[in-house]
């Protein structure tokens, strides 16, 4: 196994949370029919998962970061879009 180099974990595991982050505003536009923000969180997400393939298929052991990182973005972004009393989501229309 080589060995694990600490910046390039970090990176992987910044990315893979960014990428959760923007794949979960992809989520929430696309509930809420909002054609050109799902649009682009689309495009950003392809580019920010681009970078944590390239990163961690030189060495196995960075999809455990990317795992890492995967988990961080989803969690911050739903406590982000959350609403208290079980409103919807931010970006949803009002009902």
């Amino acid at each position: 196994m080589s060995t694990i180099h600490p910046l390039t974990a970090l990176a992987v595991v910044l990315a893979t949370a960014a990428t959760d982050a923007v794949y979960v505003m992809f989520t929430s536009a696309v509930v809420a029919r909002k054609r050109v923000p799902a649009a682009t969180w689309s495009s950003v997400w392809y580019l920010l998962s681009s970078f944590a393939v390239i990163s961690y298929t030189e060495n196995w052991i960075y999809v455990g970061f990317a795992a890492l990182g995967s988990w961080i973005g989803a969690y911050a972004s739903l406590t982000f879009l959350h609403r208290p009393g079980g409103g919807p989501p931010v970006g949803a229309a009002p009902e």
